[in-house]
């Protein structure tokens, strides 16, 4: 008989001999292409990545990042901390707490086969993941958020009862800064209004004030915004221009729609490229009605007044800016608040008598392509905002905080403007597509700091569970509640009874509508001749890029209608002939403080750049940086490489890194030559032997000369001068024997922004 057991272990044996001669032959063949891989191919074994072997504690939120208070959907206070409502635990977790021990290989048949789809957690996370970006803003899409306290004067008392305007009284906020026109990922030093949204949690309910940086508007009924919003964005052939108005739709609205023509010229002044959030005023827009504790109305408009004083870009630093930095407005903001220098507002009132005609000498409150000179009407401060803290979240606070010109408290009412009117309906109508339906006041940074009892129920993302059986009143289920609030008396939000004039339903404007010209005239009047020129090459430039002649013309003759000298300077840089005005212009009286020159201002949080080689007077730069700090400015070394100097100076910014947008003045340490990187295909002249300035540096100090930047030297810092071609007894160049007094002059001259005299006379 055979023996089956041995037969076993000779076919076994026989087995292994060959899986072993098969597998030798195998790793050979392996070894053969290795050693002829061709240079880049992988390798069969990637390396691994080295990783934290045991969990750590993650990072702590940093101290300048604040969120919303913790408080319920329905507005009560919890205990919850920053913390409590941040990632929870050690280990990484499916979205309902299951922990995985690996979220980097998807389950699969086989490390080659096909991937499987019971793997819960790659479903969940691709899922998830395809469906993290929300609609973005229609308008006001590319923005910058930040938390403060507004605290109340209490002088508004007389005129309105709104509590949060008490004397001393806190009220938490959310601010957010825009562009108009932009996506999400466009610039933010294009040339634009700016958005400027306050969300006051009062205690009497959340008041948001919805205003630009410009008092007036294009349009006088909100029935043509989605015109003007069309002719702004870009066209919809080709999706460009980005973030801009330099386009034929934008100008062929604008020149048919004349209503257009003041808000536009303030577009066109530097009020268009703000220097920084920090820097820009706001306002509400609209005329409000407010009320008093007596019942008694008074007409009012709403200002902020930035404490930094109203400064602009140049048109040239807001294009080198744009490709530089198109973040520097949201890095701007987030770096003064980190460092302390806390951005300020003070809220003023101008305020009309609430009159039937609803009219102030002359001048229509309901239409807002109107403004009322400051003159007629001074800004009454009643309250002071100051930002004090940075979003933890972009996307949770920033992105999705939801304003409403409708969210009103008692004592303040809006008035029969007809943008404002369309207003009321249009933002609650756009929340309902971007956040996913009407339940948006429920989000974290939306909801109000006061309790909320309001019948409405379900809907997407209910975050409330309510209680009771009966969500409508009266009712006798639940007790009868909610109960309604008896009047002023309980804090009620009582509509002010208006008088509407007996007419009948038309579609028209009143007649007090039909200047489209006397208010653009008053702004151009107002100007110096600096903030002038400006304006002049400004249209200048957007009508160039425009392919229609017959649009330039028109608007030429718009222009005509403000200014002739306007209508000419701008006539002349595009080649056409000036227009005459069809009629006789306003004279209206100019109102000073529409211009931004003028007057001195605080200095607090301004970035002041000093340069300096390794051979420069470092001592005198170790003093200078701990002066500016102690002024509460930003002092930023900049020097022919990073890491530290000869002397362990820290040093911020390289030559090859920076450039002059960045700051507000220059300091200059002696004469740096020309850095060893400083290669002439970059940089002209760099190998030229005889250069004894570096050219980045040249091309700083040439810029912030053009720019009519402040430039302090001392030492040996006038050859820096010399060596870029400058004047050194040019307005604005500040020359002296120590640091720390050249920063005491540069700070003065910081005050009004810059030298201004510099525009107006010959650029070396």
């Amino acid at each position: 008989m055979v023996d089956s057991g041995k037969a076993v272990r000779v076919i076994r044996k026989a087995v292994r001999s060959a899986v072993t001669e098969a597998a030798e032959a195998a790793l050979a063949r392996v070894a053969d292409r290795e050693a002829s891989r061709a240079p880049g191919a992988p390798a069969p074994k990637p390396p691994k990545v080295a990783e934290p072997t045991k969990p750590v504690e993650p990072l702590p939120p940093k101290p300048d990042q604040s969120g919303p208070d913790r408080r319920t959907a329905t507005g009560a206070e919890t205990l919850a901390t920053r913390d409590d409502v941040a990632q929870q635990g050690r280990f990484l977790t499916t979205s309902t707490g299951a922990r995985l021990r690996d979220t980097d290989h998807s389950l699969k048949a086989g490390d080659r086969g096909p991937t499987l789809l019971q793997d819960h957690h790659l479903r969940e996370k691709i899922t998830h993941f395809d469906h993290e970006r929300i609609p973005e803003r229609v308008v006001h899409a590319r923005g910058a958020g930040a938390h403060g306290v507004f605290v109340g004067y209490g002088n508004a008392k007389p005129i309105c009862r709104a509590g949060f305007l008490a004397r001393g009284k806190e009220t938490p906020v959310f601010v957010r800064f825009s562009t108009v026109l932009g996506s999400r990922g466009s610039a933010d030093t294009v040339r634009d209004t700016r958005g400027f949204a306050t969300k006051f949690y009062t205690d009497e309910g959340t008041f948001d004030l919805v205003g630009n940086n410009i008092p007036v508007f294009f349009i006088q009924d909100g029935i043509k915004f989605p015109d003007v919003i069309h002719a702004g964005k870009p066209h919809p052939d080709r999706e460009i221009p980005q973030a801009q108005s330099a386009h034929d739709t934008f100008w062929d609205f604008v020149s048919l729609h004349t209503e257009a023509q003041h808000h536009t010229i303030w577009n066109m002044s530097d009020r268009g490229i703000p220097r920084s959030y920090r820097t820009m005023e706001g306002f509400g827009v609209h005329t409000f009605r407010t009320v008093n504790a007596q019942g008694e109305t008074a007409l009012v408009k709403f200002h902020w007044k930035p404490r930094l004083g109203v400064h602009s870009l140049t048109w040239e630093e807001a294009q080198l800016t744009g490709g530089i930095d198109p973040d520097f407005h949201r890095r701007d903001l987030a770096d003064a608040i980190e460092s302390g220098a806390y951005p300020q507002w003070e809220l003023g009132l101008q305020v009309f008598e609430d009159t039937d005609d609803e009219t102030f000498q002359g001048i229509d409150l309901l239409d807002p392509t109107k403004l009322v000179p400051e003159e007629l009407a001074p800004v009454q401060p009643v309250g002071l905002l100051t930002l004090t803290g940075n979003p933890t979240n972009f996307f949770a606070e920033t992105e999705q905080v939801a304003f409403h010109v409708g969210n009103l408290v008692p004592g303040i009412d809006v008035t029969n403007d007809p943008l404002l009117q369309t207003r009321l309906f249009s933002y609650v109508d756009t929340q309902l597509t971007r956040l996913g339906g009407p339940n948006f006041n429920q989000i974290p940074v939306n909801r109000p700091h006061a309790p909320v009892n309001d019948m409405l129920r379900d809907g997407f993302h209910q975050h409330a569970v309510h209680a009771g059986v009966a969500p409508y009143r009266p009712n006798s289920l639940d007790g009868g509640c909610p109960f309604h609030a008896s009047g002023a008396r309980d804090g009620a939000f009582v509509d002010v009874p208006v008088r509407v004039a007996e007419s009948v339903k038309e579609r028209d404007v009143p007649v007090s509508f039909a200047d489209h010209f006397s208010q653009a005239r008053l702004f151009w009047l107002s100007m110096t001749p600096v903030e002038k020129q400006h304006i002049i090459l400004a249209y200048t430039f957007e009508l160039s890029r425009c392919y229609e002649q017959a649009i330039r013309e028109r608007q030429l003759l718009a222009l005509a209608q403000v200014d002739p000298e306007l209508c000419a300077e701008v006539a002349a840089g595009l080649g056409l002939p000036a227009p005459e005005a069809p009629g006789p212009l306003a004279e209206p009286q100019p109102s000073p403080a529409l211009s931004q020159l003028g007057r001195e201002w605080p200095t607090d949080g301004r970035v002041l750049g000093v340069v300096v080689g390794d051979e420069g007077d470092l001592d005198g730069v170790d003093a200078l940086v701990e002066t500016i700090a102690d002024h509460g400015m930003v002092a930023l070394v900049i020097g022919p490489h990073g890491g530290k100097l000869s002397d362990g100076t820290v040093v911020q910014r390289t030559f090859g890194g920076a450039r002059s947008v960045e700051f507000d003045a220059l300091f200059v340490a002696g004469c740096p030559a020309p850095a060893p990187d400083a290669i002439p295909v970059r940089d002209a002249k760099a190998d030229d032997p005889g250069e004894p300035l570096d050219p980045r540096v040249r091309l700083m100090l040439e810029e912030c000369y053009r720019h009519a930047k402040t430039i302090g030297v001392w030492g040996a810092g006038a050859e820096a001068l010399a060596a870029a071609g400058l004047p050194v007894d040019a307005p604005g160049i500040v020359r002296g024997s120590s640091p720390t007094g050249v920063l005491a002059e540069v700070e003065g001259l910081l005050g009004s922004h810059r030298a201004w005299e510099r525009f107006v006379s010959p650029t070396p």
